[in-house]
């Protein structure tokens, strides 16, 4: 299949040609014409796999077969993060180059009165977080009463950060009917479904195999370390081979994840921390030299790596195992993007098995083993078993009374 399989202008085509795409993924294969129907749509795709486009497509195509005569925004698609909304923002501006279309961004950490500016002009798409476009509403600055499509994107980090109640009862204040199209990374275990139910009664349920729409694209290896000394020194020489040219290092705890990037800056090892309390202007900064090459490894928990737009990652290292299944795969949507390939790598210690097994069932399959030449794991020694034959068997009183008789006799 090609995107003129899809029905799409022709504006639209040449904005995909020109940035390069020739073929829908799968999830946008399954999407689009749906969306494009009118249809309600709860879509489980992983992280990387071209899901913003497969919105962000039959939305312009949309807006192009429908004009917007009113002024008011037709299309409200929101984000977890404002990190998230500005990527969202950046996809729509290139899809959409040469159309008549705008948008407008409605994030924290800019002031209210600017981005009313922005609603007071005319609009097609906004994008933006839950709670500011919330606070807005209550404020009657904004007036969402002409929204035909509202688009939820990441739909499971949204409700793992506790912003399910205003997404509610902003879609609340909507009187009109409205499309909805719910995006999320996995629909196992999340709550979307469940969430979904509270929005929409009938809806188009869109599942790509999460498990595996990696398979092809990132290899996934896991090394087993002895110790903590053991696993640093995996570490170090995963990412110091030529293959990895920028890496991506997850760890579960903020404190771990401050140590290995002090670890690895004691090796001259170019690494960055990522925390999720840093100031907008410094995660922008660290994102800059992370893309520009001055960073080469970026070390930060599930939380600190939210929203972050980090493109061409060779290696995803996860230093610690996430507990879950759908953080795995969060995680390791992060590299073979756009049809490039990547590599993630799981360093386990005998502590985090487990987690491991929990992850490998989640997937439906055993993740490869490998080592590295001279960090092989110190293979433990097999105790002798006893063989279950030498083992004293229990007999009840009552059979012992009767086996000394058969003795005795």
């Amino acid at each position: 299949m090609t995107f003129d399989d899809l029905f799409l202008d022709d504006q639209l085509l040449a904005s995909l040609a020109k940035l390069g795409f020739k073929t829908p993924t799968a999830i946008q294969q399954a999407t689009i014409p749906v969306i494009l129907e009118r249809k309600d749509v709860l879509a489980g795709a992983a992280t990387g796999t071209g899901k913003t486009a497969a919105f962000v497509l039959p939305l312009l195509q949309q807006l192009i077969d429908e004009p917007n005569q009113s002024g008011q925004a037709k299309a409200l698609i929101l984000a977890p993060t404002r990190e998230l909304a500005f990527q969202i923002q950046h996809v729509v501006k290139h899809l959409s180059a040469g159309l008549d279309i705008s948008t407008a961004i409605i994030t924290g950490g800019f002031s209210p009165a600017k981005q009313t500016e922005f609603i007071n002009k005319q609009c097609d798409i906004i994008i933006g977080t839950p709670g500011r476009l919330l606070n807005l509403v209550s404020d009657e600055v904004l007036d969402l009463s002409d929204l035909e499509t509202v688009v939820i994107d990441e739909a499971d980090r949204m409700l793992d950060m506790g912003q399910g109640p205003d997404v509610l009862s902003l879609l609340a204040t909507i009187a009109n009917r409205f499309q909805a199209c719910l995006f999320s990374a996995t629909l196992a275990g999340s709550g979307v479904d469940i969430f979904a139910e509270e929005l929409i009664s009938e809806v188009e349920v869109i599942q790509i195999d999460a498990a595996n729409q990696h398979s092809e694209q990132v290899s996934q290896i896991t090394y087993l370390a002895d110790n903590k000394a053991h696993k640093q020194a995996l570490l170090k020489s995963i990412i110091t081979q030529t293959d990895c040219t920028t890496a991506l290092v997850f760890c579960n705890k903020k404190e771990q994840a401050n140590d290995v990037t002090n670890w690895l800056q004691s090796r001259n090892i170019s690494a960055q921390v990522m925390y999720g309390d840093f100031k907008q202007a410094t995660r922008r900064d660290k994102t800059r030299k992370f893309r520009q090459g001055i960073i080469k490894v970026m070390v930060a928990t599930d939380v600190a790596a939210r929203g972050l737009d980090l493109n061409n990652i060779s290696h995803v290292i996860n230093y610690d195992l996430p507990f879950r299944g759908d953080i795995y795969i969060h995680r390791i949507g992060r590299t073979g993007r756009a049809e490039q390939t990547g590599t993630a790598i799981n360093l386990v210690e005998h502590h985090d098995k487990k987690h491991l097994e929990r992850i490998e069932y989640h997937l439906k399959k055993a993740l490869p083993l490998s080592k590295v030449k001279g960090l092989e794991p110190i293979s433990s020694k097999k105790k002798g078993k006893k063989n279950k034959s030498d083992k004293p068997r229990y007999i009840a009183k009552k059979d012992r009374l009767k086996v000394e008789q058969d003795t005795n006799d």
